[in-house]
């Protein structure tokens, strides 16, 4: 007889095994099919069990050293730390064991270890709960912990772990009243204006999606458009559009939006994100460096990054990615900020965002872009809700995961106005 939530796992340790091995994005595999053969409640649990253990990597390596002579093979080792995180989420320890040592011996080169994988994992199951809980927080991989720890300090790091292994909740940004939107859901209105929902199951099924009365996205995502202010009337070039929540912002507040994606597929997302909730913006596919048609009054640039703000909602980056690919974004987006400026009409603002935790993709491309474009100029505005403690001494606002982490934390964000002169 078949293991109850076996394919699930079977694709769990699949996606874990890409992830740590051939360091592929977890979004990259779901594209890819991936969960596409799973009907829709193990497709959801095996997401969610690849997240949870990704999350807690650090600490299941952990608590799996002591029963270990030395590390065994990847396959093995990601079957073990998935288990484990199930075993010390409670689950049944007769169904995981059996579900693994199955996967172990399904393989013809890890079949000899199927003795060692039952062995460890019932002594895991003997250690439960307790064993995971006096772990300390799962500590992120160095090649991004060493220059984090560098720029906000280990106390501030420790913190932002935490929020990282705590997860994030369901944010969303309401077409027009966030109040009745809470309501509907069933969350509440953080300080900023964005919709937060605890515990939320399936999205589109929540009240007010099909109606398109709200798109999910994150409460520190949401911030970089509310910097422009009153905006009706205004022409405004999203230029990184998808996948289109701010396009939706901006659409939102009136503004006559083009928005503009290098990416046809994802330029289709933003299209049908648009129709739901009842809103029109022009969309261009273009490169951004290929696009001229300038005089915009605002240009928003939410800049390819190296997305190290995200973790709490994608676990999967620190282990798919190793940092190599950040001296090149760092070089496109002071490209594509010097692009930006071009397609503003005298006296225009350029919002530059990054969803990153490192000052390179931030407040220092904010100071290298005042240092080449004199009389360019920072232009500093109060937001509701944002503490003055946010700000940062080029005027920007620094936002990081720790902020908020009582009622769940935010993604690591920069955002600055850059005013072109008259």
């Amino acid at each position: 007889m078949r293991q109850t939530g076996l394919p699930a796992r079977r694709t769990a340790h699949h996606l874990l095994v890409q992830i740590t091995v051939e360091h592929r994005l977890m979004s990259e595999l779901v594209a890819a099919g991936a969960l596409a053969n799973l009907p829709p409640d193990d497709r959801a649990r095996a997401q969610r069990l690849t997240l949870d253990t990704l999350r807690g990597l650090d600490r299941a390596d952990r608590m799996l050293k002591p029963y270990l002579k030395k590390t065994p093979p990847p396959f093995v080792m990601n079957a073990l730390r998935l288990g484990l995180t199930e075993l010390c989420h409670g689950e049944a320890a007769h169904g995981v064991v059996n579900a693994y040592v199955e996967i172990i011996a399904g393989n013809k080169r890890t079949q000899p270890m199927k003795g060692l994988t039952n062995a460890v994992l019932r002594k895991v199951a003997a250690e439960g709960s307790e064993g995971w809980a006096k772990r300390p927080v799962p500590l992120t991989p160095n090649w991004l912990r060493a220059p984090l720890v560098a720029a906000w300090g280990r106390k501030a790091v420790t913190e932002m772990e935490a929020a990282h292994f705590a997860g994030a909740p369901l944010d969303l940004t309401a077409k027009a009243d966030a109040a009745m939107v809470a309501k509907a859901v069933g969350g509440t209105v953080l300080p900023t204006g964005t919709v937060r929902v605890p515990n939320a199951s399936q999205v589109s099924a929540l009240p007010g999606y099909a109606d398109g009365h709200w798109w999910v996205q994150d409460a520190a995502a949401a911030l970089p458009v509310r910097l422009l202010g009153d905006i009706a009337g205004l022409s405004v070039l999203d230029l990184c559009a998808a996948p289109g929540g701010k396009t939706m912002q901006l659409a939102a507040a009136g503004a006559q939006v083009t928005a503009l994606d290098v990416s046809e597929r994802r330029m289709e997302r933003v299209t049908e994100n648009l129709a739901r909730v009842g809103l029109a913006a022009k969309t261009v596919v273009s490169d951004a460096f290929s696009y001229d048609a300038g005089g915009y009054d605002a240009v928003l640039l939410d800049a390819p990054c190296s997305a190290t703000g995200t973790l709490r909602r994608h676990p999967d980056l620190p282990y798919a990615k190793d940092g190599a690919e950040i001296g090149s974004l760092i070089a496109q987006q002071e490209a594509m900020i010097d692009h930006a400026l071009t397609l503003l009409r005298p006296g225009g603002r350029l919002v530059f965002c990054t969803c990153s935790l490192l000052p390179d993709e931030g407040e220092v491309q904010v100071d290298d872009a005042l240092a080449r474009h004199p009389g360019l100029t920072t232009v500093s505005t109060d937001l509701p809700g944002v503490p003055v403690d946010w700000r940062t001494e080029e005027g920007g606002i620094r936002l990081r995961p720790d902020y908020w982490a009582d009622i769940g934390g935010m993604d690591g964000f920069y955002m600055a106005v850059l005013s072109k002169p008259a």
